[in-house]
C-alpha cells in the first residue's frame, strides 16, 4: 500500500498512539485514526499541538518523518530515526569518507536530471523546451558553470510569467510549490535515511543551519513533478491552499514514473535512487538510479505501460 501524507491543521488537536495507529483527537472528541505502517510523512502546519512521546516514538520506529511547518508550509523542524538501517555505521563512515571528485559527479548527475526534467514540464505545458534541453548537456563536474542557476532564470519566467519571482513568503502559486516541495523534501528524507545515509551530510548544500543538506540534493529531480503540479493547480483553481488542493500536491509522490524496473512511483524511484547513492560511497557501483521519464506519466501512458508489463 502506498503511504498517506497525514496533515494536522486544527488548532487544539491531540495526537497519540493507539493499538499501532495514530489516534487524532480534537477539543469536541475523537477525530479518526491511521494505521501508523501506513503513515509517509506526518506534517504538523498549526502550532497548537500536543504529542505523545510513545507516538513520536513509533513514528521513529518506522522511519516516518515528523515535519514542523512555520508560517506558508515552509518546514522549521523535522523529527527523523536515528537508527534506519542495519548497515547504517558502515554507511555513515562511507558517506562521511567519499571524496570532493566523487560528490562533484554525482550532483552534476542530479543538476542535468532536474533540468531536463523542468524541460520535459515546459514540452507538456506548450512552452519551448529546447534552450533548456541544451543547458541539460551542458552540466559539468560539479555544475561549475552554475548551469542549474542559469536554467532556472528560463525556466520559471517560461512557466509562470516574467513576473514571476519563486518567493517561500509570498502568497501566490509560491505557496503550492512551497507545500509540494516540504512533502517532498520529508519523503527524500525517509528514503535517505531508509537506506543507511545521514541526510546533513550533503553532496551540494552547505547551508550551516541545514539538518537536512542531502534531502536537498536528492529532491532536486524530482522537483519537477511538483511544479507541474502546481502549474496545473494554479491554472485551474487559483487561490487558497484547501485540503482537496494539498492531497492534489501530496499525490506527487504516487505518481507514475518509467524506471528500469518498469513502472514505479516516485515514492518508490526514491527510495532507489538513496540506495543507489549508498552503493556509490560503498564503490559497489557507479551510476545513481533516475527513472528513465523526466517527469510523471500521464494516466494513460502508465496504464498501457503497466499492461504491458505484464505477461
Amino acid at each position: 500500500m502506498l503511504g498517506q501524507i497525514v496533515e494536522i491543521t486544527t488548532e487544539g488537536t491531540r495526537l497519540s498512539l493507539k493499538r499501532g495507529f495514530l489516534d487524532v483527537s480534537g477539543p469536541d472528541g475523537p477525530i479518526g485514526q491511521v494505521p501508523l505502517d501506513d503513515i509517509e510523512a506526518l506534517i504538523a502546519s498549526t502550532p497548537a499541538i500536543t504529542y505523545s512521546n510513545q507516538l513520536l516514538a513509533a513514528l521513529a520506529e518506522r522511519g516516518s518523518p515528523v515535519v514542523i511547518c512555520s508560517k506558508h508550509y515552509v518546514p522549521a523542524a523535522f523529527l527523523l530515526p536515528v537508527d534506519g538501517h542495519y548497515a547504517q555505521g558502515e554507511r555513515f563512515d562511507a558517506q562521511a569518507g567519499a571524496s570532493q571528485p566523487l560528490k562533484k559527479r554525482v550532483w552534476a548527475a542530479l543538476v542535468k536530471a532536474k533540468i531536463s526534467g523542468q524541460a520535459a514540464v515546459l514540452n507538456e505545458t506548450g512552452r519551448n523546451p529546447e534552450s533548456l534541453r541544451h543547458l541539460a548537456t551542458r552540466v559539468k563536474s560539479g555544475d561549475s558553470g552554475n548551469v542549474e542557476a542559469q536554467a532556472a532564470q528560463h525556466y520559471w519566467p517560461a512557466l509562470l510569467g516574467k513576473n514571476f519571482r519563486r518567493d517561500r513568503s509570498a502568497e501566490d502559486v509560491n505557496v503550492y510549490l512551497n507545500y509540494g516541495y516540504t512533502v517532498l523534501r520529508a519523503a527524500t528524507a525517509r528514503a535517505i535515511v531508509a537506506s543507511g545515509l545521514h541526510p546533513s551530510l550533503g553532496l551540494h548544500h552547505k547551508s550551516g543551519g541545514d539538518a537536512l543538506r542531502l534531502a536537498d540534493d536528492l529532491m532536486e529531480p524530482f522537483r519537477p513533478a511538483v511544479d507541474l503540479m502546481a502549474y496545473e493547480l494554479h491554472q485551474d483553481k487559483p487561490g487558497p491552499l484547501t485540503s482537496p488542493l494539498k492531497r492534489r500536491l501530496a499525490g506527487v509522490l504516487h505518481a507514475d514514473y518509467l524506471t528500469e524496473q518498469g513502472v514505479s512511483t516516485l515514492s518508490n524511484a526514491l527510495n532507489r535512487l538513496a540506495q543507489s547513492l549508498a552503493q556509490i560511497f560503498l564503490k559497489e557501483r557507479k551510476e545513481l538510479i533516475l527513472p528513465h521519464s523526466p517527469i510523471p506519466l500521464s494516466e494513460d501512458e502508465a496504464a498501457r505501460l503497466k499492461s504491458d508489463e505484464i505477461p
